[in-house]
């Protein structure tokens, strides 16, 4: 029994755990036909962006892109740098993103010259605050960039109305929330531009890489294009390509040997979502009543939650609630940080109070596919105990 297994160092001499050791906060999650799936392109003539791919990006669409297009790139992190060309952003240009985030929500802006003007957290969901985008919002502003953290749903509605006035897009960042639902709809069929991620620990992973699903189909060639040197590579093909590159391209295709990864994840995905969601039903119902810590994004009728993340908030000490999981055989962590804390992207702002006022309470709680029940009912057992 975990409970049984002797008290560990203190947290701040711990290594990383590794799964012998206890419940880790993440573990991949490959399907055993993942297997035989690379293993078949490894033998046969494509191994680099082929067959595979179109067809990891037409189930894609399928399932999630509502009448959108399906781009595969090596990384979330591209996907959004694609995006934000395709939006027509340029450098002098201003934009709204959350404070709160992977620093790859943030960083294509530094490529591109753009200004970045960090919203505030809505302190129930950590998502972007709503009422402060309106504050941030003018005539300089392009476009409003949404994380869906940890797999909830930001207020899209609302969102899209502001943007609506000032006749700009929505570019989401779902690298957390494949498999969320907003008022019916799936994430990826709602904005212009939404983006996922396949990096290693997500709900679907290629080893690394990303989508971007596009809902205006006359950019797609131009998508194709940008993540292919600016080379129009289906013309190329057929031997009509006139040698010519007329925009700034990158190389950011996915491989086949990825989209092979990828597609075996997609076809049990159902499976995957619905396990995850259980685990965090678990936090739920084991959480209830706990003293001095309360789950973020457990109560939203209008949307599901695809959880990739438990993020919790401890009232006091996280410190010491971080050691106490440790002693019992536990990892948890904070996973992201706010980005105005980085000096590339621009140093602490003093107008977030929301985020100012989580920073040091925000905890991460083990939930991947080596979880059971059983571990989540003895994490939350632990939890009760106090710290």
């Amino acid at each position: 029994m975990m409970n049984q297994l002797h008290k560990e160092k203190p947290m701040n001499e711990l290594p990383v755990m590794n799964e012998s050791e206890g419940i880790v906060l993440f573990h991949p999650h490959i399907p055993e036909t993942a297997v035989e799936a690379v293993t078949s392109v490894l033998h046969s003539r494509w191994i680099g962006q082929g067959p595979r791919v179109a067809q990891f990006e037409q189930e894609f669409s399928e399932r999630f892109g509502g009448n959108g297009t399906s781009i595969a790139v090596g990384s979330g992190t591209d996907a959004l740098h694609l995006a934000y060309i395709l939006a027509g952003l340029q450098e002098g240009d201003e934009i709204i993103t959350p404070v709160f985030t992977c620093t790859a929500t943030s960083i294509p802006f530094l490529y591109m010259g753009v200004k970045i003007r960090f919203a505030d957290v809505d302190p129930e969901t950590l998502n972007i605050s709503v009422p402060h985008v309106r504050e941030l919002i003018n005539e300089k502003t392009k476009a409003i960039v949404c994380v869906h953290y940890g797999g909830l749903p930001c207020d899209m509605d609302e969102l899209h109305a502001i943007a609506k006035q000032y006749d700009i897009p929505v570019i989401e960042d779902a690298a957390h929330a494949l498999g969320a639902t907003y008022k019916g709809k799936n994430i990826g069929e709602i904005s212009a531009f939404t983006m996922f991620s396949f990096q290693a620990i997500k709900h679907i992973t290629t080893g690394d890489g990303g989508m971007l699903i596009i809902q205006d189909n006359s950019i797609v060639q131009k998508a194709e294009r940008i993540r292919w040197f600016g080379i129009d590579r289906s013309n190329k093909q057929k031997g009509t390509w006139e040698n010519d590159i007329t925009e700034v391209g990158y190389k950011y295709q996915m491989t086949d040997i990825s989209a092979a990864l990828g597609l075996a994840s997609l076809h049990e995905f159902d499976q995957t979502l619905a396990y995850r969601q259980q685990l965090f039903e678990e936090y739920k119902k084991g959480l209830t009543g706990a003293q001095g810590i309360r789950l973020i994004g457990d109560h939203s009728p209008d949307r599901t939650h695809a959880a990739w993340l438990c993020t919790a908030i401890v009232e006091k000490d996280r410190v010491s609630f971080m050691r106490r999981l440790r002693e019992n055989k536990i990892e948890s962590g904070q996973v992201h940080y706010r980005n105005d804390r980085y000096s590339i992207l621009g140093g602490r702002q003093d107008n977030l109070p929301n985020m100012d006022a989580v920073e040091e309470k925000y905890i991460v709680l083990p939930l991947h596919l080596k979880v059971t029940p059983e571990n989540i009912q003895y994490i939350c057992e632990v939890i009760k105990q106090g710290w």
